[in-house]
């Protein structure tokens, strides 16, 4: 974990990557109730029998499970001491370039692209990348962006 001493110390990080940070198994289980919050029981993330004869040889998470864990999987790679409150604001891109097979693990690594100032505190723009431990491709990219207030 990279701990910022304070709102400056994070502006002077820009192109900083930190991490990557733990890994988190995805199971069906975490794939199934996923599917029944968004009402997305499509075969390939909750039917392993029709899915194991599908194009991913098996059920894959949903990409928007794996973008709900950003939280997660970035809270762990730093954190800015003296700030009070810290919001999503957002996301400017997002890509899924690669399936997340259930039963791998994801993990993430994240590098500070932008800390500009906004009343109270700052709007952090950070590139994160998430990994699986099957290799290849990232299974996501997205550009968040974040406000901090002291």
């Amino acid at each position: 974990m990279r701990t910022f001493a304070s709102l400056d110390e994070l502006a002077a990080a820009v192109g900083e990557t930190i991490g990557p940070g733990d890994w988190q198994r995805i199971d069906q289980s975490r794939v199934d109730l996923f599917a029944d919050a968004t009402d997305d029981h499509q075969w390939i993330h909750v039917d392993p029998q029709r899915a194991a004869a599908g194009p991913f040889g098996g059920t894959v998470a949903h990409g928007y499970l794996t973008l709900s864990l950003l939280p997660a999987l970035a809270g762990g790679l730093y954190r800015v001491q003296g700030v009070r409150m810290g919001v999503n604001y957002g996301l400017n891109r997002v890509r899924f370039p690669a399936p997340v097979r259930v039963g791998s693990a994801i993990r993430a690594s994240a590098t500070i692209a932008e800390v500009s100032p906004v009343d109270g505190g700052v709007q952090l723009v950070a590139a994160v990348t998430v990994e699986s431990d099957a290799g290849g491709k990232p299974v996501c990219v997205a550009e968040t962006v974040s406000r901090l207030y002291a």
